[in-house]
């Protein structure tokens, strides 16, 4: 059965765009999940064919949903339906917690672990002292398989007993230790994926994302943490519940 059939024929406005009529039968087909994540659409000429239009008006359409977010493209594979996960911006918790209240598996691949001197700008961030120690951590961050995010995180070295004790997760590593994070300030900003990045996380090179700084502090006050971290921004959502001033 073809997508066409599945999802019905294209409709809309009377004199809108094809390509708009497109989205908008793959929209509803998504939010109703005829169309699932991660389910690959058909190559384009077949979706041309089926629909009766043409390949330059199924690419535009296709353009403008990964533009949404609700499509993703994953070069020598096709088309997908993103995969998109919400990010709780005002908890406090791990990314490994994060998939877990999802029914996620979370996992990493290491890039680097090392110990050495604190640099000027750690220094700066984490208030430490010239010469002081520290532990550097950087990993692709997995959920189900699927790579979402970069994470470069810097820890002062009385904050865990060794490098060795980082395994599925810093935060653990951290609670263990009782120096958890209890309170964070972080900073968001859109960027565009540079070509090392977009190969690691197996994207498009110049493909949105979102970058995140964040420096979190123990119970007694000291920084415990400086993390930079690179999300998809076809896959990650982050949401803050805002409240009025009484």
């Amino acid at each position: 059965m073809s997508l066409a059939e599945q999802i019905g024929p294209l409709r809309g406005q009377g004199r809108a765009p094809l390509y708009q009529k497109l989205q908008e039968v793959l929209r509803d087909a998504i939010e109703s999940r005829l169309l699932k994540p991660q389910d690959a659409l058909p190559p384009e000429r077949d979706l041309a064919t089926d629909f009766g239009i043409s390949r330059i008006t199924v690419r535009k359409a296709l353009d403008g949903l990964v533009g949404e977010g609700l499509l993703t493209r994953r070069q020598g594979a096709g088309t997908f339906v993103a995969d998109r996960v919400e990010k709780q911006f005002s908890k406090l918790t791990s990314f490994t917690e994060d998939m877990a209240t999802r029914g996620r598996v979370a996992r990493s691949r290491w890039l680097a672990r090392s110990e050495g001197p604190v640099t000027p700008d750690e220094s700066l961030t984490l208030g430490l002292s010239p010469g002081s120690r520290v532990y550097r951590f950087a990993r692709i961050r997995y959920a189900d398989e699927m790579p979402m995010a970069l994470e470069y995180s810097t820890i002062p070295g009385f904050g865990l007993p060794s490098l060795d004790v980082v395994e599925a997760s810093l935060y653990a590593a951290l609670d263990a230790a009782r120096n958890r994070p209890v309170r964070a300030l972080q900073r968001l900003r859109a960027v565009l994926f540079d070509a090392e990045q977009a190969a690691l996380l197996d994207i498009a090179p110049g493909a949105p994302g979102l970058f995140i700084e964040r420096r979190g502090f123990a119970e007694d006050g000291r920084a415990i943490e400086m993390t930079h971290s690179w999300y998809r921004g076809d896959a990650y959502d982050f949401v803050a519940e805002l409240n009025a001033l009484a």
